[in-house]
């Protein structure tokens, strides 16, 4: 079946770059959209992003749709998906681009639409939020999970598969159960620790705040998705609660158990844990795609002068080298060079570096 008509209810970071990377593999279709604050769908409309305006979920005009994406949070999806119902084609897939699929599936069961409801799960995304941040590259190279409700055709699978390979991700199909549980180890917990490290910073800082002063990179790039949208993680944590409570558990024993022998002085035991894990994450493949993405930079050893840091970024521009962010470093603690510069992908990353290298300054590639 062929997709060509779209409707999206919101246009979040998710819902924007969705629609975005649509346009851009496929200029001549047709994308219309709902959202919250009419300036988000004006602003939409006024780039090219999408082509009407749809003034409510139950706006008659969804009506055309081949596929519609809900793009609100997890809970309001839901609300969405009971307005939009009657309105559809039979044919018309209705999607989610939600991070948890088990509550969306059971009240789309609910609502009579198995067969008509395929749930999707682009694991991407960004600590900032919102249309201004949508990127239409933010899906490639990134799995996009397709969880089928019962029933569903597999020409209408397929047809999602195609879609989200369109845009460059890499289309996984899953029972929604297993995505949750998955979703709960590399995705919920990893947001639910970065907060709570943020939080014991905040908490046990000194009234001078030589913590927030010094935390170092390592500390900025782990904590890094602790700036993600509340109301979004709010939503996530409650409706994936009982999967998270359950991989929460191990890591709480984990990290409980380091304590204890390091309480005990066990040197051998806090080796072994150390070994372990980094045995277990050098297995994992460099280009591995997940919600969390990779980051691409280089540290370069620059003299503190006028001018050094364009210098540089003049340097990279003349050779065709787009740059994501340039920052000093202030603590070496943990990082080499004093210049901190981020790539959107690996390529230039590497290009760049050898560039510099060219120009005799002192690189480091992490």
């Amino acid at each position: 079946m062929e997709l060509h008509t779209f409707g999206f209810i919101g246009l979040g970071l998710i819902g924007g770059s969705l629609a975005k990377a649509l346009k851009r593999s496929n200029p001549s279709c047709r994308i219309m959209a709902f959202t919250r604050t009419a300036a988000t769908t004006q602003a939409a409309l006024a780039d090219g992003t999408i082509d009407a305006v749809c003034a409510s979920p139950a706006d008659r005009q969804f009506a055309d749709c081949d596929c519609i994406f809900l793009c609100t949070p997890v809970g309001s999806n839901i609300d969405a998906l009971r307005t939009i119902k009657d309105i559809v084609r039979n044919d018309c897939i209705l999607t989610d681009v939600g991070s948890v699929k088990t509550d969306i599936h059971t009240a789309a069961h609910e609502l009579g639409l198995d067969g008509r409801f395929i749930g999707g799960h682009p694991m991407t995304g960004s600590e900032k939020s919102g249309f201004a941040h949508a990127q239409a590259h933010l899906f490639e190279n990134s799995y996009y999970i397709i969880t089928p409700s019962d029933g569903t055709p597999q020409e209408a699978v397929e047809s999602y598969r195609a879609l989200a390979a369109s845009v460059g991700a890499l289309p996984l199909v899953l029972d929604y159960r297993q995505h949750d549980f998955v979703t709960a180890a590399v995705s919920h917990l990893p947001h639910l620790i970065a907060a709570a490290l943020v939080n014991t910073v905040h908490d046990l800082d000194t009234k001078e705040g030589l913590m927030k002063l010094m935390a170092a990179g390592g500390f900025k790039d782990i904590t890094r998705i602790a700036s993600s949208s509340p109301e979004m993680w709010e939503q996530i944590c409650v409706a994936n609660s009982a999967n998270i409570s359950e991989v929460m558990d191990t890591f709480l024993a984990l990290l409980c158990d380091s304590r204890d022998e390091m309480r005990k002085g066990n040197g051998q035991a806090i080796n072994r844990v150390f070994e372990r894990s980094r045995d277990y994450r050098n297995s994992f493949s460099s280009s591995t795609p997940g919600s969390i993405k990779k980051t691409y930079r280089i540290f370069c050893d620059i003299i503190d002068e006028s001018g050094a840091i364009a210098t540089i970024a003049t340097t990279l521009a003349v050779n065709g080298i787009n740059i994501k962010n340039i920052g000093i470093i202030h603590s070496r603690e943990f990082e080499e060079g004093a210049l901190q510069i981020e790539f959107y992908e690996e390529e230039p990353s590497l290009r760049a570096a050898e560039v510099l290298r060219q120009h005799r300054y002192q690189v480091w590639v992490r």
